[in-house]
């Protein structure tokens, strides 16, 4: 006789079982006719957004749950956090600090907001955001202090720049021994470091912060609000980017466009020459190149937005070749017009910034030509708040499309294709600057897996 054993096939069974669970139980299974051909809306057009999807990101909020690691009775020193760029950027790197902060056990000060006149710029931290709100609701997370003791406030920090560091780059070996020698430094964090490899009471803090203690001023808040509140609903908040400093730095050539616009991009682009010849095809086709408004409204269409949606256009002063976009989409609207009046003209660019985030993250869908840091912030703090309705557009595909030859209706569909894929799979709103701590990529099958494996452990099969 041959003696079978039981639990090897016992598992197989089970893991089948578990896998066709998940197929059939699933809201987005891979054999949904949603996934094989695209949905149609009430007006019998493609609609990109009733498409379901394999992956959703979704938050945890894991730093809500359970017992605070308790701060240290005492600390290393205090952190100032420098911030340079746009407002999100400045955003992001504050949201940093406040982790490195607790990673090294230091004392928070409010962080400086770079002044700058290419921006627009001269409003600080407390111009933007509310003090009191975010010392109270980072209470527990991070110590902050308004005000230095003296004598710590009559000398300058100790300045360590960390924002170009690259690869396995650690603070707690390369920025707390210069914390502990001098007791006060500023800090501009590295843009590429893991924050997944943090503990958790450091990504805890940086979390909170991102998402939790950062408010509006109220009088800002109120009038982000009056903003919203005047938007024809519903409406796309569309992010453009094609502002002649934006096309300067990306170094791509532009065919069609205004004499003005070509004089602008020339003005903005000093010694940086653009790529010409093979080199700009490459650029192109690697999606360096933003994207036209002309460009825009053709994926739109390619994704059937209808022509009369209302749109919100988050974008920075500047804008060129809007004309591209309005002659297609005819229910545009701005900030300017919509607030208008002394009180909006004498704004800065930071609290300009903040109404757009304001609105995109309140906005019924959101899509963006770019991959920048409000983006990503935005994104982000969509999918925290449940708002899946979010899309990049893919300038990668539109150029390589386009190099293809494809035109009318053929590059159209092609552009439908590409981008159902991206919004299938969850790539429409993947955050790079907090989804490894923050957001959580379901995929349909993961919660069944994941129970059975538990299941399977639980058996302690060898």
């Amino acid at each position: 006789m041959i003696a079978v054993s039981v639990k090897p096939l016992f598992i197989a069974i089970f893991t089948l079982s578990l896998f066709l669970a998940g197929i059939l139980l699933s809201p987005s299974t891979l054999f949904s006719s949603s996934l094989v051909s695209p949905s149609y809306s009430s007006a019998g057009k493609l609609d990109i957004w009733s498409v379901r999807r394999v992956v959703e990101w979704r938050p945890c909020g894991w730093w809500l749950q359970g017992h605070l690691t308790a701060l240290p009775a005492e600390n290393n020193g205090y952190i100032r956090v420098d911030c340079y760029g746009g407002l999100n950027q400045m955003r992001r790197d504050f949201c940093d600090g406040v982790g490195i902060a607790r990673l090294l056990n230091a004392t928070l000060v409010l962080p400086k907001f770079e002044a700058a006149a290419y921006w627009n710029e001269s409003s600080g931290f407390a111009d933007v955001f509310d003090v009191d709100y975010f010392i109270q609701h980072i209470n527990g997370f991070v110590k902050v202090v308004k005000e230095l003791p003296p004598d710590i406030a009559s000398k300058e920090p100790f300045q360590v720049d960390c924002s170009k560091r690259k690869g396995q780059f650690d603070y707690i070996e390369s920025v707390l021994p210069s914390l502990l020698e001098h007791h006060y430094i500023s800090i501009t964090p590295a843009m590429s470091q893991r924050r997944d490899r943090y503990p958790k009471y450091a990504k805890a803090a940086l979390c909170q912060a991102c998402y939790s203690a950062l408010r509006l001023t109220r009088s800002l808040e109120k009038k982000a609000s009056e903003l919203l509140e005047a938007i024809p609903k519903p409406f796309l908040s569309l992010h453009l980017r094609f502002e002649p400093d934006m096309v300067a730095y990306s170094q791509c050539e532009y065919s069609g466009l205004s004499p003005t616009s070509m004089e602008a991009i020339k003005a903005a682009r000093g010694d940086r020459k653009p790529w010409t010849g093979e080199l700009a095809r490459i650029w192109r086709k690697r999606g360096k190149c933003p994207l036209t408004p002309s460009e825009t409204a053709l994926i739109l269409q390619a994704l059937s937005v209808p022509t009369n949606t209302n749109i919100y256009l988050a974008a920075g002063d500047g804008l060129m070749e809007i004309e591209g976009l309005t002659s297609v989409y005819t229910n545009v609207y701005v900030k300017s017009a919509l607030l208008g009046g002394e009180d909006f003209t004498s704004m800065h660019g930071n609290t300009k910034a903040a109404l757009d985030y304001y609105v995109s993250i309140n906005s019924d869908s959101y899509m963006a030509t770019y991959f920048g840091n409000m983006d990503k912030m935005v994104a982000a703090m969509r999918a925290y708040k449940g708002l899946y309705k979010t899309l990049f557009l893919s300038r990668r595909a539109f150029a390589e499309l386009t190099f293809q030859g494809l035109k009318g209706k053929e590059l159209m569909q092609a552009l439908w294709t590409a981008h159902k894929g991206d919004f299938i799979m969850g790539r429409g709103d993947i955050v790079s600057f907090v989804s490894d701590i923050m957001l959580v990529a379901v995929p349909f099958w993961k919660v069944w897996w994941t129970a059975g494996s538990h299941f399977l452990k639980s058996l302690e099969i060898d």
